[in-house]
């Protein structure tokens, strides 16, 4: 086994919604005095969008480009692929000069049984072919232009979030082109077991976000139908040592299967004071490690 673990602006309360909330070179300055060698990208414009100057900054600090994961068009949307190509080719210009490894994409949000999700029934319907269609011109303009390997992130509230729809993507999808991340929250959030499912599927799983969840928090949102928006408001995603998930069997199944990776831990903060990324940052990693993640 042997993990490289990160760090994220999302963890410094940085959302595509509010880009501009903690500075950027602090972020960066305090993930690296956090003990992280490796960050995500965070929304498109929140860190310098000059391919040198974001290498130079990253240099400075000893830092590494692990990924952008980012939230595309719908995937089954017929005339999604325009704009999709374009969110690819901007991320790639100026990931891939920078050394980084993944494109991670997620698919768009729908509200809880809304009829995208009712449509998406069943493996063999037209939404699910241009789902995969739009996933494999996306992979391969990724890989093509950039080098950069495509990952899906399976998430709360989308078209590919429990374990029957990652389990239809991976079936319909080329294993050569099309990788996951697996993120463990997400996974915990839509009822799935992130332990069993990494040993089952650890040969499409190159890349890791690691959270945990409170288990109180997700009865309510299966008991009041609430949206993932509104989970996270309510802190759903957790600090670690309180959620609910096991990371020191996690730990095992990544020793056992000889994972060899980048883990990111993405803890979803909505406005902290400019005071809590940071020991938190410590903390989390701290916990890992103990975990024997790292």
């Amino acid at each position: 086994m042997s993990i490289e673990i990160g760090n994220t602006p999302e963890s410094w309360g940085v959302l595509p919604s509010e880009p501009g909330h903690f500075p950027w070179n602090r972020f960066l300055d305090e993930v690296t005095e956090a003990g992280y060698s490796w960050i995500e990208l965070g929304p498109y414009g929140y860190l310098p969008t000059n391919p040198n100057s974001l290498r130079n900054e990253l240099d400075k600090r000893g830092l590494k480009m692990a990924a952008a994961t980012f939230m595309t068009p719908p995937l089954d949307d017929p005339n999604s692929w325009p704009e999709l190509k374009q969110l690819i080719v901007k991320m790639g210009e100026l990931l891939g000069p920078i050394g980084a490894g993944y494109l991670n994409i997620v698919d768009a949000i729908h509200p809880p049984g809304s009829s995208a999700h009712q449509d998406l029934d069943g493996q063999n319907n037209s939404k699910w072919k241009r789902l995969v269609e739009n996933t494999h011109k996306a992979a391969d303009l990724a890989s093509d232009l950039f080098g950069l390997q495509l990952t899906l992130h399976p998430h709360g509230d989308t078209n590919i979030g429990n374990e029957e729809q990652i389990e239809t993507f991976l079936d319909q999808t080329d294993p050569a082109r099309v990788s996951l991340c697996l993120d463990t929250g997400h996974h915990a959030y839509c009822n799935g077991d992130p332990i069993d499912f990494m040993r089952k599927h650890h040969k499409r799983i190159p890349f890791l976000h690691l959270k945990s969840v409170d288990g109180n928090v997700i009865k309510r949102v299966y008991s009041e139908n609430l949206t993932i928006g509104t989970a996270v408001q309510n802190g759903v995603f957790c600090e670690p040592d309180k959620g609910s998930l096991d990371f020191k069997g996690f730990a095992n199944v990544l020793k056992d299967v000889g994972f060899s990776g980048i883990a990111i831990v993405e803890q979803d903060l909505i406005r902290p004071p400019s005071n809590v990324p940071l020991p938190l940052a410590k903390r989390t990693l701290a916990y890992f490690k103990a975990a024997g993640i790292v």
